[in-house]
């Protein structure tokens, strides 16, 4: 019998006690997949960009920005290009159903970013053809269940347009998939020249200056010197990368990273907490044998790895299925909710199995190893 036979053979000892351990260790890891997932897909640490530079209003991104600034962005000699982008937000048929919109010079997206959203020069032509045309994202699509040809009405939450109505109807023109998995593509994209046409107010703004820096040129330095160019006018801007603005965006309602770690903080202090217990009552049930294996001429190293390895193969076990788990949903609901279950998730978790297999398995090993043979043989 080999060393891994015999971990193996004592964690399943008590069958019914070992499948609760992991039922319970994987519904931790589920836990911490699909919170470390939200985290890497809404904060942009996969898909998010540190070159693409944002140029927003100082006084927060609710304020507009005068398209007059774009000329004086585009002059710097180390900006290879500029676009522009207004956010729509509204709802499709009920209120909970919301939707975004980017109305945006297309030409300039697909120069600025068309790489990182997946777009094309035949989707900037289909939009082309008519104003009220709009590119809609995969995972927003896949959501609504919406085709190419169809047309849609977005309700708006606060651009009226100059009739009075709230509802902007567009058709959908494309299709575009986003670079990678983590790209967040629930939203559409429209011609900007018709949304500023229509809309009741703030016309001739927009939310956002995006900037494509040249290459070779630092994007902290360029966004200093851009803020510089608008630091006595009547709107002072704060320029940062795609990356720093979403972690922004979402600090503006919460601490969304701090308050995840906690939750995970929370599920593994309660696992660790049940496994020890467990693990120290398992291994007191075999004082005697740990006796013999001590006659027998186990060292405490051999003694002390034996029962690390027992949790290390409940942990790998159960960990393992949670993880799995994690990954199953992002697959399946991961582009309507933005969970991206990336390489660096999966290590992490990895990691943490590790981690927290030995340091459960510390104090059951230490009451084994300094137990006397005499006392052991006294508890039969």
């Amino acid at each position: 019998m080999t060393f891994f036979d015999l971990a193996r053979k004592n964690a399943w000892r008590k069958p019914l006690r070992t499948v609760l351990l992991m039922v319970s260790i994987a519904v931790a890891f589920l836990i911490y997949g699909l919170t470390a997932s939200f985290l890497n897909g809404t904060q942009g640490t996969a898909g998010a960009s540190d070159d693409i530079l944002g140029v927003t209003s100082a006084g927060g991104r609710t304020q507009p920005l005068p398209m007059a600034g774009m000329a004086r962005i585009a002059a710097d000699p180390d900006v290879a290009a500029v676009g522009y982008v207004t956010r729509l937000r509204g709802f499709v048929d009920v209120e909970k159903n919301i939707v975004a919109i980017n109305a945006a010079d297309p030409d300039r997206l697909l120069a600025v970013n068309g790489k990182g959203l997946g777009l094309t020069p035949a989707l900037v032509v289909a939009i082309g053809h008519a104003r009220d045309r709009v590119l809609v994202g995969r995972a927003l699509v896949q959501a609504q269940g919406w085709g190419v040809g169809q047309r849609v009405t977005v309700t708006a939450f606060d651009t009226p347009r100059e009739d009075g109505g709230r509802d902007w109807s567009f058709e959908i023109a494309g299709i575009f998939e986003g670079e990678n998995a983590a790209t967040d593509t629930y939203f559409m994209i429209a011609r900007y020249d018709y949304v500023n046409a229509a809309r009741a107010r703030a016309k001739d703004t927009v939310d956002a200056f995006i900037v494509q820096p040249r290459a070779g040129t630092a994007p902290g330095e360029l966004a200093a010197r851009l803020d510089s160019l608008f630091t006595n006018s009547a709107t002072p801007t704060r320029t940062q990368s795609e990356r720093q603005f979403l972690e922004a965006f979402l600090r503006q309602y919460a601490d969304v990273g701090l308050i995840m770690n906690l939750v995970v903080g929370a599920a593994f202090v309660t696992l660790l907490m049940i496994v020890v217990n467990t693990m120290v009552i398992a291994v007191r049930e075999r004082t005697f044998e740990i006796g013999v294996l001590k006659t027998l001429g186990f060292s405490r190293l051999g003694i002390t790895a034996l029962i690390l390895g027992e949790t290390l193969f409940v942990f790998a076990v159960g960990g393992g299925l949670g993880l799995a788990l994690a990954k199953l949903a992002t697959i399946l609901a991961g582009p309507e909710l933005g969970l991206v279950f990336s390489a660096p998730v999966f290590v992490k978790g990895l990691v943490i199995i590790v981690t927290v297999s030995l340091a459960t398995g510390a104090l059951p090993a230490f009451n084994a190893v300094r137990t006397p043979i005499i006392k052991a043989f006294r508890t039969r």
